[in-house]
């Protein structure tokens, strides 16, 4: 057996770890730090001061994961509901005004959000929804579903209508071709979109700063005090907790849709053992 390791795969290890490895192993001394001054390569000694205050000394590290993981999932069940039909609609029919609705639909992703945000925030004045969790989902929104819908409209375009057609003329409804047909060919798209929606609404600062008033506080509200001129060791935990929690997010996302995979694949192969 030929065990030898390229050279270029050494290379790009290499290179992988350069760029991705070293800020998190910067990030982890930066938060073990007691002090740590240009020039030294590493601190000149290490507390575990900034995590005892993150994990136990404050309460509102643990309030504010669970409102960014709540906020994440909401935002994503509901780009999912919007997502699906959009792209059915803008794969498969032919109306007026299309170019219009796919301009305004991924208008967001070209357009800065600071400019959305502050029409977004007068118009959420007047209905009451500023410094609520709800406001902070539907300002979300804005910046999460173009990723979705162009997620879904890729899987809806290398979708066959052959087989609906076949289920339709044995008698299955709208529900039940979308259920058993659409829905299994659709997931790899969903799961894509949802993966970029859950990052970009966990990584949200801006609007929900302005959209929550400070009164709905996620953990990049907590972090960016910290990394922007206060304790450096602290904004370096809370930044490792961050990543730890979106990867933690993306690993659940990835799970579910194996077991999902994996529990069709075991009653595909019991129907067609009977």
């Amino acid at each position: 057996m030929n065990t030898t390791i390229s050279p270029l795969k050494i290379i790009l290890f290499l290179l992988g770890f350069v760029i991705i490895g070293l800020p998190f192993i910067a990030l982890l001394l930066s938060s073990l730090a007691a002090g740590w001054r240009w020039p030294d390569l590493i601190p000149a000694s290490f507390s575990f001061r900034a995590w005892d205050y993150i994990l136990f000394g404050s309460a509102r590290t643990w309030q504010s994961i669970g409102t960014s993981l709540l906020i994440a999932l909401i935002v994503t069940i509901v780009n999912v509901v919007l997502a699906v039909p959009a792209a059915n609609a803008l794969v498969r029919f032919q109306f007026r005004g299309k170019w219009l609705a796919e301009a305004i639909l991924f208008a967001p992703i070209i357009i800065p959000p600071f400019v959305a945000v502050m029409g977004i925030h007068l118009t959420f004045l007047r209905f009451g929804l500023t410094e609520t969790i709800l406001g902070v989902v539907l300002a979300h929104l804005s910046p999460t579903l173009p990723y979705m819908v162009r997620a879904v409209v890729i899987s809806y375009s290398t979708l066959s209508t052959e087989r609906e057609n076949q289920a339709r003329m044995l008698g299955a409804g709208p529900l039940l071709r979308f259920y058993y047909i659409v829905l299994p060919h659709l997931l790899p798209g969903i799961a894509a979109g949802a993966s970029l929606s859950i990052l970009i609404s966990l990584s949200q600062y801006l609007i929900t700063f302005i959209i929550g008033s400070g009164q709905v506080v996620t953990l990049p509200i907590l972090l960016f005090p910290f990394i922007s001129g206060g304790d450096p060791a602290i904004g370096s935990a809370y930044s490792l907790m961050f990543a730890g929690m979106a990867i933690l997010a993306l690993l659940s996302l990835d799970v579910a849709l194996k077991n999902y995979y994996k529990k069709k694949g075991v009653r595909s192969n019991g129907e067609g053992g009977e």
